[in-house]
């Protein structure tokens, strides 16, 4: 079965596999600051709704180019122009922060920092047509790559990091086609911001922040990059985040890491909270005007920034 960000996921069977045993952990990567994080949502979302081709998507979109460069060697703008699927013409910014660009050994991270322009899973009716905040479905993940890049300036990691601020993922019409959705990272797929550039492996974060999280092996993950998956599931465990990382498999979701996968050929995995508690299969706020920093949790956001800085410092050239 195959779902889109705007699709539900079907609740499928737990995985065939099993949790590595933990026994003594010396961690090696710096103190991932959840604090610092909370504050990295909290100002993308002062700028309102970051929508395409809006005055707040202009101002975040600037802001995140200055504040990625604080700290990585190297920031560029990919911008370009695209349809939407109502043929209108976007304008979008792809944001890659690099570190160590002249390693070999590369992990690519990466998370959307758009906001949907239309509540329509809200509950109210009268909220389908407003902006979202997407203050966890978007703005959550760019916050813990953020903080991540600040932590890397301080002490450098050995191999190179790429994080990139995907735009226009969150566009798309299920009644429209999959494709739809995932512009910004169609568009890097094809037209990588270097020449030639390619990572050992990635991960994508979407909707990382929220109390409770629960995040499972996704479809196109286990396809595509089950290695990679193991890989950041065992760290998480190691690390004592099982509370949040499940052995569980999910649907197939399209988002932007289907493309990488595809398009790109870089085997990329999707962190997403995923739940059985909705229809949807995704949190209650998930594509609703709830979507606010109210549903933030700076305990999920720092066992996800702190497991993904584990798997880069543990990594060698």
């Amino acid at each position: 079965m195959i779902a889109s960000c705007e699709n539900k996921p079907k609740k499928n069977k737990s995985a065939e596999t099993q949790s590595p045993v933990v026994s003594a952990y010396q961690k090696v990567s710096p103190n991932f600051n959840a604090d610092s994080a909370f504050i990295f949502i909290e100002k993308q979302v002062s700028f309102g709704p970051r929508v395409c081709n809006s005055e707040a998507h202009t101002k975040c979109g600037n802001y995140l180019a200055a504040e990625f460069r604080k700290y990585a060697d190297d920031v560029i703008e990919q911008k370009a122009s695209v349809t939407n699927w109502d043929k209108r013409k976007l304008q979008i910014k792809n944001i890659i922060a690099s570190f160590n660009p002249k390693a070999k050994k590369r992990v690519l991270i990466c998370s959307h920092w758009d906001s949907r322009p239309y509540a329509d899973n809200d509950p109210n009716p009268a909220n389908h047509n407003k902006a979202i905040d997407a203050a966890d479905d978007g703005a959550s993940g760019v916050a813990v790559m953020l903080e991540m890049a600040r932590m890397m300036q301080a002490q450098r990691p050995d191999i190179g990091v790429d994080f990139i601020c995907l735009d226009a993922e969150d566009l798309g019409k299920s009644d429209q086609g999959g494709d739809t959705y995932c512009l910004g990272s169609q568009y890097w797929s094809k037209n990588k911001h270097k020449p030639g550039y390619k990572a050992d492996y990635g991960v994508l974060l979407d909707m990382v922040g929220a109390f409770n999280a629960r995040f499972i092996w996704e479809g196109y993950s286990m396809k595509y990059a089950e290695p990679v998956l193991r890989k950041v599931w065992d760290q998480a465990t190691q690390l004592g985040y099982t509370n949040y990382f499940y052995y569980y498999q999910g649907g197939y979701i399209t988002d932007d890491h289907k493309y990488i996968n595809e398009l790109a050929g870089i085997p990329t995995i999707d962190i997403i909270h995923y739940t059985e508690g909705t229809d949807s299969r995704f949190p209650a706020h998930w594509h609703t005007i709830n979507d606010k920093l109210s549903v933030i949790d700076r305990n999920t956001l720092r066992a996800v920034g702190q497991t993904l800085l584990e798997v880069v410092y543990r990594d060698k050239p």
